[in-house]
């Protein structure tokens, strides 16, 4: 685990990671929810579907678990979907890394098992705003921090509420993640590479989707990335490249 909180100017620096997270925290929350309940009517048990909140911590690679668990797959397509859907996590460490790479293994490690997407768009835009500050590690923490302990809460508030709704999807509720994420993409399109990557990954998911083990974000994410290199070849004045 990082090391006891200092005094201010890092125990600032996380609770200013807090409060970035804070809106982020309010599109999570009933993903939460569908998640807990969504589990315990899939035969889960409260303690089974809590531990996987706690011990995975990835939302959407819980979701896909759940779901291929319940249709009764095989542990082997389980665990290659979840990784598949969890390579993401690689570009996002590859961008964070320059920030963070003179860190011991004693924070890199806590702080690698808790990030996820909001954390890393909140991350990654304060790093580019504060290019000189040394407290980068507490900001994040504390992004993470927010992200994890509301992730616990919604899901057990999830779990005892499914054990009574018989169908949790009828809620609704998903469509909030979905304004969440169009929320952490929108301020990251700078220039004409990053439009067009999005662009091209969103059209990709769509005419993918009905593939199985969620293999169209794998194939969206690879189309993107296509794209997005593609585009800063073409316009490499876009990003300032000479």
């Amino acid at each position: 685990m990082p090391p006891a909180l200092p005094p201010y100017p890092a125990r600032a620096a996380l609770l200013t990671g807090v409060r970035d997270t804070i809106p982020l925290l309010v599109g999570s929350w009933p993903f939460g929810l569908i998640f807990g309940a969504l589990a315990v009517t899939s035969g889960f048990s409260p303690l089974g579907a809590a531990a996987m909140s706690a011990i995975v911590f990835a939302g959407s690679a819980q979701f896909i678990a759940v779901g291929l668990a319940a249709a009764g797959t095989s542990a082997a397509v389980i665990l290659l979907a979840t990784f598949v859907v969890n390579l993401r996590h690689m570009l996002y460490a590859a961008t964070l890394a320059p920030q963070l790479n003179k860190l011991p293994a004693r924070w890199l490690l806590p702080l690698g098992f808790w990030l996820t997407d909001e954390s890393f768009v909140v991350a990654a835009k304060h790093f580019e705003e504060t290019k000189t500050s040394t407290n980068k590690p507490w900001y994040l923490l504390g992004s993470e921090i927010a992200m994890y302990a509301n992730w616990q809460v919604a899901t057990w508030i999830g779990i005892v509420a499914g054990q009574q709704i018989k169908d949790p999807q009828s809620w609704g509720l998903d469509f909030a993640m979905v304004v969440t994420f169009i929320g952490m993409l929108v301020p990251m399109i700078k220039d004409r590479p990053s439009l067009v990557a999005a662009l091209a990954a969103g059209d990709a998911a769509l005419l993918a989707s009905g593939l199985p083990h969620q293999l169209g974000l794998l194939l969206a994410a690879l189309v993107g990335i296509a794209a997005g290199v593609l585009a800063d070849h073409l316009w490499p004045e876009a990003t300032g490249k000479p």
